[in-house]
């Protein structure tokens, strides 16, 4: 038997299969999908490969197969998703064969791989009348032995901490035959000190029952059809997944729910522990240790775990006889991976749920234009809430003129409108979210005299200074350097320091609340383990009076003493190089608003902004969703933007300026020479926005229209010759890039 193997290695050149003989010593275990060990070219160490197919003869004279990773095998369906990715994302198929392995083994060498964790516990090796104590003349060991009678099978860990006694005492015990050591494997378990109340599901109201059984009649039937829950902010959504999976489960069928943020994940997973108890759950996030994620991803293999919540890797878990896929926020662009493979989770959940005929469900208060666009076609079905769940009303929203405050005297990051109201609410003992998308405490320094800006030298981009650290950093590379007090230029002294971020407005706040308390959440404040359920806990439970923070507070979160939202700078979102920048703005201030009087007590939102007639601030303040839709859709039609073509965006980057010129502008005259100009419009060769990145240069062509065989061939064909060409260069394609940078 001869086994067609892909190896795993980023290479082009090596995305390909090669063939090798099936020893038969391994002829009864390996199988499609089996990870194997093989010898390679001349290499002296072994390659990793994975086998894709079988066949009975090749024209080459073949070397063996060495070994194979027992207990572990990919799916037939593992493997057709994985080519259908490699095709559509432009990628190696061995990258998109890894994002379907346990967490932690897609490293070359199989023997670091993580693996199960076993612990080390103590029993009594005879009934405890039995044992000859009075032969025992060690004081400890007596001890560790009466603990043992009230204890037995304790952690070796825990015998010693509590009967106080050293390892060597335990050795001597187990050599003289009054104990035994067993190692027992036990799992990581990442809900190990929740203590959640269970709860009961509620009675849905019109609108949520009528959506309810809608899906449900297509789990009923077992067929694929994609519906998308269109529902204000506090309308019920999740309620409605809740009892959707209900039903999965009294069918022995297993669900999927994919949120956005880590940050959402702790919330997610409290509602549906409460509901569900934690037995049924896996949760996959990487914010999770790798033995944590390994543990997870068994108990999912092993048919432990019934439902799967997680950000959008968790699309790949080895789920059995899955019933149901649910998307919530599907709006937000954190689902499109902008590294290799870079896939969008919402493309793979629809695959899935098509091959599986299982209904896919998505949700959010403001949907993507393209996906509401389908909606409205009839290719997906529209379920919508115009209420919210618990009757309460949505915020009142008012639009600060920031060029108004600057004429009025005011240069402070309040305006006098949000100081009253944040003021107000202190006195209410009621909870304050202020929103800033930029961390640091400021986005650029400069010069006053010359006009020297501090740049990273790896980034065409402004370092961001950094208060607590006293730091200038460079939020795209990492690069980090002491803080300046001289202009390298001029040598000045006048160094100015300019824009806000959330180390700024948290500053300020502690200065001009200095009574308020406060806490901030953003990338910052976030790099440690659980340090997001930690901050959001800790204002939800603790009364913090006052949270700044980035994006990640305004998605989806349920804080009941909330009452007021403030928008720092609403413009932050309008002014970047994308054609959803209205879409984004719009769809941040409606969520951000959002979070406000979710309860029975009124909400209110102030956005300060220096656009106060963009007409995506404009709808926000309605919270209007349709108003803006007909608008932002009109444009798009006339300028041909998505949902009515594909962005196809080639990024060409290389260390040497003019290789990834000379490479770009040959790339173009192939696509003129190959891709029909009615069907594609196809832009020159141009630096990116920002142009110098990670000590690379960065060119770009954009090519609009329909993706389709026709042009995803082409396209793999102009990349491999590409590849012929130079090594010097890497070129990259993204369809309907997330970052148009």
């Amino acid at each position: 038997m001869i086994a067609e193997v892909i190896i795993n290695s980023t290479v082009k050149k090596l995305d390909r299969t090669f063939d090798y003989n099936v020893p038969v010593k391994l002829a009864g275990t390996v199988c499609v999908g089996s990870r194997v060990q093989i010898p390679f070219g001349s290499m002296k160490h072994l390659e990793e490969g994975f086998i894709i197919g079988f066949k009975e003869k090749s024209k080459y004279k073949l070397k063996d197969i060495e070994t194979i990773q027992e207990g572990f095998c990919l799916s037939e369906e593992n493997i057709e998703l994985a080519k259908w990715m490699s095709r559509r994302y432009f990628c190696n198929l061995s990258d998109c064969i890894k994002m379907m392995l346990p967490p932690g083994t897609t490293t070359k060498v199989i023997k670091n791989r993580i693996r199960e964790k076993n612990l080390k516990f103590i029993y009594l090796k005879k009934n405890g009348e039995e044992l000859e104590l009075e032969k025992i003349k060690s004081e400890k060991q007596l001890r560790a032995i009466n603990f043992l009678k009230e204890n037995d099978g304790i952690l070796q860990t825990e015998l010693e901490v509590f009967a106080d006694i050293s390892k060597s005492i335990i050795n001597t015990l187990e050599r003289n035959g009054y104990i035994e050591i067993i190692e027992k494997q036990v799992q990581r378990n990442p809900f190990l000190n929740k203590k959640i109340e269970r709860d009961k599901e509620l009675v849905l109201t019109n609108e949520q029952k009528i959506a309810y059984e809608c899906i449900l009649e297509t789990m009923d039937k077992k067929i694929f059809k994609e519906f998308l829950i269109y529902g204000i902010t506090g309308s019920g959504k999740t309620e409605i997944y809740l009892q959707l999976i209900k039903k999965a489960l009294e069918k022995q069928q297993s669900s999927i729910i994919l949120v956005p943020e880590i940050s959402l994940t702790p919330q997610m997973v409290n509602r549906f522990i409460a509901r569900f108890g934690e037995r049924n759950i896996a949760v996959l996030h990487s914010k999770l240790s790798l033995g944590e994620r390994y543990d997870e991803w068994q108990k999912i293999n092993k048919k432990e775990a019934k439902i799967i919540i997680g950000a959008r890797s968790a699309i790949f878990a080895p789920i059995y006889n899955l019933g149901l896929i649910i998307i919530d926020e599907e709006h937000d662009s954190s689902y499109k991976s902008e590294m290799l493979p870079r896939y969008n989770a919402k493309d793979i959940a629809r695959y899935l749920a098509q091959k599986r005929n299982i209904p896919l469900v998505l949700g959010s208060a403001t949907p993507e234009i393209t996906t509401f666009y389908k909606a409205k076609k009839e290719e997906s079905k529209l379920l919508t809430l115009t209420k919210r769940a618990n009757l309460s009303n949505l915020p009142k929203v008012k639009v600060v003129d920031l060029r108004q405050e600057f004429q009025n005297g005011n240069n402070t990051m309040l305006s006098i409108d949000l100081y009253n109201a944040i003021k107000e609410n202190l006195k209410r003992k009621k909870q304050t979210i202020l929103f800033l998308n930029r961390r640091g405490f400021s986005t650029f320094i400069m010069c006053r005299d010359c006009g020297y800006t501090v740049k990273c030298k790896n980034c065409n981009i402004s370092l961001t200074y950094h208060l607590k650290e006293n730091q200038l950093k460079c939020h795209y590379c990492g690069y980090e350097q002491n803080n300046m007090k001289v202009c390298p230029e001029c040598k000045s002294n006048k160094i100015k320091y300019f824009g806000t971020g959330t180390q700024k407005l948290e500053h300020q706040i502690n200065k001009i609340f200095p009574e308020a308390s406060t806490i901030r959440m953003d990338v910052d404040t976030v790099s440690k383990k659980n340090s997001h359920e930690e901050i959001l806990e800790k204002f939800k439970n603790d009364n913090i009076d006052i949270l700044i923070g980035t994006q990640m507070v305004v998605k989806g979160h349920h804080f009941p003493k909330v009452t007021l939202v403030g928008v720092i700078a609403a413009d932050a979102s309008l002014n970047i190089d994308d054609y959803r920048a209205n879409e984004r703005t719009f769809q941040i201030l409606t969520q951000v608003a959002g979070r406000a009087g979710r309860e029975n007590l009124q909400g209110n939102v102030i956005i300060q902004t220096y656009n106060p007639d963009n007409f995506s601030i404009e709808c926000a303040k309605k919270q209007n969703y349709d108003m803006f839709y007909e608008r932002e859709i009109i444009l798009r039609r006339q300028l041909k933007y998505p949902p009515f073509c594909d962005i196809i965006l080639f990024g060409i980057s290389s260390t040497e300026e003019e290789i990834v010129k000379q490479l770009s502008n040959n790339i173009y005259v192939e696509l003129i020479n190959n891709v029909h100009e009615e069907e594609f419009l196809i832009t020159k060769p141009m630096p990116a926005p920002i142009d110098k990145m990670k000590s690379k240069y960065r060119w770009r062509i954009i090519i609009k229209g329909k993706v389709n065989d026709r042009i995803v061939e082409k396209i793999q064909q102009i990349l491999q010759k590409c590849y012929k060409v130079t090594n010097k260069a890497r070129v990259v394609v993204d369809i309907n890039p997330i970052n148009m940078l």
